[in-house]
């Protein structure tokens, strides 16, 4: 993806994006790339632009609508602008920005600020949930989230890692493309590692994995990949190419932001937390502006409103 602005620090992005009008042509430009189309009839005939940055009239049905229209954007009170920086601020902190942070930096409420990387998170969802299989070879695991252990009182703390009363989260790494999927888990067990494995790896993929029980028959069932796995609890971390580093680096980098950042997921919203982290870590090869590109189109088809935000149900999943 190219930008024709370049920037790669926040001085760079609002140059580039001095007003209104610069940010709503750069959202047209991102979502109707072959000219515009009318959201609401499908017209590509003619339109007529309003005195209002991107306000548009279909020359068709002859209704009025935005560049925001059908997007995360809809209906926002916020400048283009805010938003701009907000997604930039958001793609290119590694641990994640939160939104008592992010209110300081765009001058907003923190009520506003949750809002607006809620709506960003959900369009880092959305290009998640599109970004097909992985190529292989894939390393695979499963993290927990929730309390540590040593921070509860004495007579409340679990035996063991302490997993018990967590939320369990698995993931899959490529080498290859060096992207990442993870996603909320019901339980760590056979039944629902080895459908979550086989559906997120390419065909004829190598997998590596720990010698945890819920990868056992891997390869036998899907007898399309090569499942070779590491003994950590014998003190076996890399045999060759045999290891699970790379998803084991993206599990610490999440627990960074986890603890040091947001200091809890909630059960209802992990998914997007999830998806946030992922969607940064798969952007680690582009530039600054292409991140924001990337995380704008992405918004680009989907609507979250506040009363759905917070008014969402449980996804259903028990915590381990």
């Amino acid at each position: 993806m190219s930008n024709r602005y370049g920037y790669n620090n926040v001085l760079g992005l609002l140059a580039a994006f001095p007003d209104e009008a610069a940010c709503a042509e750069h959202l047209a430009a991102l979502r109707w790339p072959d000219g515009i189309t009318c959201p609401l009839c499908a017209s590509t005939r003619h339109f007529t632009h309003m005195n209002r940055p991107g306000k548009y009239v279909c020359g068709d049905c002859r209704k009025q609508f935005s560049v925001r229209k059908g997007t995360v954007y809809e209906e926002s009170r916020l400048p283009l602008r805010k938003w701009f920086l907000a997604a930039f601020l958001m793609t290119t902190s590694r641990k994640g920005i939160s939104s008592l942070q992010l209110a300081r930096e765009i001058g907003v409420t923190q009520k506003t600020a949750w809002f607006v990387l809620g709506r960003l998170r959900k369009a880092a969802e959305q290009a998640s949930s599109r970004a097909g299989t992985l190529p292989g070879p894939v390393e695979a695991d499963e993290s927990y989230f929730g309390g540590r252990n040593k921070n509860r009182h004495t007579r409340d703390r679990l035996p063991g890692r302490g997993t018990a009363n967590k939320m369990a989260v698995a993931g899959v790494v490529s080498r290859t493309s060096g992207q990442a999927v993870a996603r909320q888990i019901e339980q760590p067990d056979r039944a629902t590692l080895i459908p979550f494995v086989e559906g997120v790896t390419a065909p004829g993929s190598t997998i590596y994995t720990d010698t945890h029980s819920g990868y056992d028959g891997l390869s036998s069932l899907f007898n399309r990949l090569t499942h070779e796995t590491v003994n950590h609890s014998a003190g076996e971390y890399v045999r060759g190419k045999v290891h699970t580093n790379g998803v084991e680096s993206f599990w610490a980098l999440l627990k960074r932001g986890y603890h040091g950042v947001f200091h809890d997921f909630s059960q209802k919203h992990l998914p997007r937390y999830l998806a946030e982290f992922s969607h940064r870590w798969n952007m680690l090869p582009l530039s600054s502006a292409q991140r924001v590109d990337a995380l704008l189109k992405a918004g680009i088809g989907e609507r979250l409103t506040y009363e759905e935000l917070i008014s969402e149900p449980e996804r259903g999943y028990s915590r381990v």
